[in-house]
């Protein structure tokens, strides 16, 4: 089972207090260790309050597709931003700020993680699947969740899948409040049907039909101001992510601009920025009239460079200033973005030229936070830099890479046709390498490569490429980036995880597994792991639950025996909830883990086709079989029926890749029969699509293809699965594109002993 981390709702007034369920020998430790905290907890918070120095608010405001020049403190003249300029000039503004990547999806996952697009999970924007955030990631939101702050993320979110109960679901990644969009591609729309709160749709009754009676930047405006106001009395981070001004132009009023001898399409750009600035505004309008401005901490910043989707045209508004490059560009205008720090007394006015990526969020929000982060990251703090101090440490150097496959004009110029080529750059000190591989394969030796080199302190613009005449220099920054880029990147273990290994079966026994993992840099003391289940089950730890001394680096494993009632209904999803605690040289910490178990159907009595049992958990299913998952937006059902050959077949199970499907046997089965393949519909789209099909028991492969296409046709299975309790069927994509990749188990069936 996939494991999904959020972290438990509560204040930093309250974190030391909450009392945590524990296995029976645990609890009197676990009293004790939260009577202590509890303790430490208030008394520094007095000292906090006393010394004016209280646990700041932090808001990251993220634009979409902003543009370095996009902004008057940075030297916009056509478009208005009085609001953020002034932030500008009374905060502190970054001069060499960069995104993590020249596109979204790979910026934003670097941004939440703190991991450069060398060792983080998205690398690229979707094509096809969207991305995801993997298990063992840490996002700043879980970092600070741990030390009771309040969390939300609105507007985009942007990785998959789209929906409400996953692992890269925002509730899962330490976020309790989400509003807005979930799918990267779903973000493109200003007037959607829908829009995400928490793990469910809310139907947007004014957009219905196509009218455009409700503009979602508004509608997420609300939803950030309302946050700030909900918790204006403890601590919390609010992640704010407007789509504006990625295209398309759509805005409800056009405003200042309609005048302009411009196209529709830039008046529309304009007013989204000229929106962008309003809403920053806004956002420090509240955090005034709440009187906690003085202790909050906003960062505004952008994405990526700017756009030219649309029919937008960045060079009319100098949209890079005096950059090279778009978004899709690793020249400086695809990734310097603005950055601005803002806190009236806590930050003084000013600008920095450090170098700073947006992987330093992370580490940044954390130390201002007083939680501890993850060690393996490759931020850096710029708490002190933002407090005045000009030693803030410095990265040794900065690495990009770009994967992309969406060509623009502008982008592919400035490449010189290379916009679709793998592509990857570093900035050491002031020089800056860009090189493009002419195929897509990382792998490639160094010297067929494309190489240049900049000098940007004499060549901000990237004009002059001086590779040939420094050669030893071009040697070494290629050197750094062979050494910042690892197929995977293998994360040490940080907060808890859990692992079910089911099935919960009513009235018999499964096992339950935790790590609290101290990835950070320094011991915590007192760490705790405790379960958490449901009224009337069983639960027996079947290991130590508590550990004095947690090293960094080290991690507490545990387990526990847990037995659902007798009485517990099948198929019904039920929650288990893990609980690590321990004490940070910066105080309390409290993690959590929660997952779904269901407690499965009924074994089959009789011999059944499996599209008419009830299935534990299914994964991308289409389809006549579908019951309760829809595929994407559209309801179950609604899928073409199963054929191979052009023979059609009443029974089966049709899916996407990668799937899985699980039923529970109980044991009481004799044999599985099916057919596998790439069916009609999807080879009758194209000739391209390619799976791997495979059946499971109990863990266990019974049973693989190897690949399936269209022209090959089906596979027969015939299995002995007696003795098997869950039977899993599993199609993988075979050919790194999961388009095309419908795949049917016609006649699925079991016999029965």
């Amino acid at each position: 089972m996939s494991t999904r981390r959020h972290f438990i709702a509560g204040s930093a007034a309250t974190l030391g207090l909450a009392a945590l369920p524990a296995a029976p020998e645990a609890r009197a430790e676990a009293q004790a260790t939260q009577a202590t905290q509890a303790t430490q907890a208030a008394t520094t918070a007095a000292t906090a309050t006393t010394a004016g120095t209280a646990t700041p608010n932090l808001v990251v405001i993220l634009a979409d597709d902003l543009g370095y020049g996009d902004l008057g403190a940075y030297g916009q003249k056509l478009i208005t931003t009085p609001r953020i300029d002034r932030l500008a000039a009374e905060g502190l503004r970054f001069t060499d700020a960069y995104s993590t990547a020249a596109v979204c999806a790979p910026s934003r996952c670097s941004l939440l993680t703190g991991l450069h697009t060398g060792h983080s999970a998205v690398r690229a924007n979707p094509d096809g699947a969207p991305g995801a955030l993997k298990a063992g990631d840490t996002t700043f939101a879980e970092v600070l969740r741990a030390r009771g702050y309040r969390t939300a993320v609105i507007g985009k979110w942007g990785f998959g899948p789209e929906e409400g109960n996953q692992p890269s679901h925002p509730n899962s990644r330490g976020f309790e409040e989400f509003y807005g969009y979930i799918d990267h591609g779903h973000a493109h729309e200003y007037y959607p049907q829908y829009l995400w709160h928490n793990g469910a749709k809310e139907t947007i009754a004014a957009n219905a039909g196509g009218a455009k009676g409700a503009y979602a930047p508004q509608l997420i405006e609300q939803r950030a101001l309302d946050f700030i106001g909900d918790h204006a009395a403890e601590p919390f981070l609010l992640f704010l992510a407007p789509t504006v001004p990625h295209a398309p132009s759509d805005i409800p009023d056009v405003g200042a601009y309609a005048s302009r001898t411009w196209t529709q399409q830039n008046k529309g750009h304009a007013a989204q920025i000229t929106y962008f600035d309003s809403l920053v505004g806004k956002v420090t309008d509240r955090l005034r009239a709440l009187g906690i401005a003085e202790n909050t901490v906003v960062l505004v910043t952008s994405d990526n460079g700017p756009h030219e989707e649309g029919g937008v045209d960045p060079d009319l508004f100098d949209a890079n200033g005096p950059l090279r490059g778009y978004k899709r560009n690793l020249y400086e205008g695809g990734i310097r973005v603005p950055l601005i720090a803002w806190s009236p007394g806590r930050i003084g006015a000013g600008t920095s030229d450090r170098p700073t990526p947006l992987t330093d969020v992370l580490p940044t929000l954390a130390e201002l936070g007083g939680a501890p982060a993850p060690a393996d990251i490759d931020g850096l703090s710029a708490a002190t830099l933002l407090a005045g101090s000009p030693n803030a440490a410095r990265h040794n150097h900065l690495y990009w890479y770009r994967d992309e496959r969406g060509v623009t004009s502008r982008a592919n110029t400035e490449d010189g046709g290379r916009a679709g080529w793998l592509a990857e750059a570093v900035r050491k000190d002031n020089w800056k390498a860009v090189r493009f591989a002419p195929v897509r394969d990382h792998a490639l030796p160094d010297a067929q490569w494309q190489v240049e080199l900049y000098d940007l302190a004499s060549d901000a613009g990237e004009q002059r490429d001086v590779a040939a005449v420094n050669p030893s220099v071009v040697t070494g920054l290629v050197a750094l980036m062979r050494s910042s880029w690892v197929d995977t990147y293998v994360r040490k273990p940080f907060g808890v995880r859990a692992q079910i290994q089911g099935p919960a079966v009513p009235g018999q026994a499964f096992t339950v597994t935790a790590t609290l993992g101290n990835g950070s840099g320094k011991p915590w003391t007192r760490a705790l792991l405790a379960l958490r289940a449901p009224a009337g089950w069983q639960v027996q730890a079947t290991a130590a639950t508590g550990q004095d001394l947690l090293a960094a680096g080290a991690a507490l494993n545990t387990s526990w025996r847990v037995t659902p009632p007798a009485t517990a209904a099948p198929g019904t999803q039920w929650p288990l909830a893990v609980d690590g605690t321990a004490q940070s040289p910066t105080g309390p910490l409290r993690y959590s883990a929660t997952e779904q178990v269901s407690t499965v159907p009924a074994a089959p009595v009789a011999d059944a086709y499996l599209s008419d049992l009830v299935w534990v958990s299914a994964t991308n299913g289409w389809g006549p079989v579908e019951r309760d998952r829809s595929n994407g937006r559209n309801a179950a059902g609604d899928g073409t029926p199963i054929s191979f050959g052009g023979v059609t077949y009443a029974k089966g199970l049709g899916v996407h890749a990668p799937s899985e499907i699980v039923y529970h046997l109980g044991g009481t089965a004799d044999r599985f029969t099916a057919l596998v393949g790439i069916d009609d519909f999807s080879t009758n789209q194209a000739a391209t699509g390619a799976t791997k099909a495979s059946v499971r028991g109990d863990g266990k492969v019974l049973f693989t293809t190897g690949k399936l296409t269209g022209a090959g046709g089906p596979v027969q299975v015939d299995l002995d699965v007696r003795g098997v309790k869950l039977l899993h069927l599993v199609v993988e994509d075979a050919n790194a594109n999961s388009a095309f990749d419908h795949t049917s188990w016609a006649l699925a069936r079991v016999t029965v002993l």
